[in-house]
């Protein structure tokens, strides 16, 4: 691991606040802040690891601005958050037993079905339908979260989008979809940072220095979003749903 010195803690600072900004509104801030963390020389194990710890400061952050500023539903979230929790948590525990890449293709078909679905539906999220699910609905509702869950503990790239993509199959709008998005990734990234701290995977320093700056990067981003409504949310949930795409699908093949 290489010194703590001046050159790491601006890439820390710099590509922590921008993966923050990104992440508190749509997601997919991970494309950012673990390939820094990868390149200060952390071993990829320990880069995911530190990665959570970073990622769990920033997704607290931004959970609050959204819950202040009403665009978080924490009544149709009481049975989720378990869900997710625990299925973070699992996942990051079958990181050590299975390879994670054994999910990428399944996360590639996931990305563009949604990218495709969500530039389809062109008023889409556009304003709130929601209705309260049927007991059905809503134990399939919370398998889905608990799979989605299961997914960010065990290899993450894409799960505030798909967090965020479940909300709106359910017919929250964009703002909402994110705010209660965002509360639900706090859940599992810090069920598979617990997870990861119990196994010795994370660098503190690293990760504190990190999670500073997604702190101030998640008030941005929220606070830009909530600003700026539903229709600039849409708009980068397609383009860092694009670009998580073409990303994954170049480092899987190439």
């Amino acid at each position: 691991m290489g010194e703590l010195d001046p050159t790491i803690i601006i890439i820390l600072l710099s590509f922590g606040f921008l993966a923050a900004f990104i992440d508190a509104v749509v997601g997919g801030g991970g494309l950012i802040s673990l390939p820094a963390l990868l390149f200060t020389g952390l071993p990829p194990a320990t880069a995911i690891a530190t990665n959570k710890l970073a990622g769990t400061i920033g997704s607290l952050t931004s959970t609050i601005i959204f819950y202040r500023s009403g665009n978080v539903s924490l009544q149709s979230l009481k049975n989720l958050f378990p869900s997710v929790f625990i299925g973070a948590m699992l996942g990051a525990y079958t990181v050590h037993l299975i390879d994670p890449a054994l999910l990428k293709p399944l996360m590639l078909i996931m990305l563009a079905a949604v990218a495709i679905y969500t530039i389809i539906k062109k008023d889409w999220g556009a304003v709130s339908r929601y209705q309260k699910l049927t007991p059905v609905k809503q134990a399939l509702f919370i398998g889905l979260i608990f799979g989605i869950g299961f997914y960010d503990g065990f290899l993450g790239p894409g799960t505030g989008s798909f967090l965020l993509f479940a909300f709106l199959l359910i017919g929250f709008n964009f703002l909402q979809a994110a705010g209660n998005a965002k509360l639900l990734n706090f859940g599992s990234n810090i069920a598979a940072l617990l997870m990861f701290m119990y196994l010795g995977e994370v660098v503190y320093s690293y990760g504190l220095i990190m999670g500073a700056a997604q702190l101030v990067g998640s008030i941005v981003g929220s606070k830009f979003a909530i600003k700026k409504g539903s229709s600039y949310v849409r708009l980068l949930f397609i383009v860092v749903t694009i670009v998580l795409l073409a990303k994954n699908t170049w480092d899987y093949f190439m």
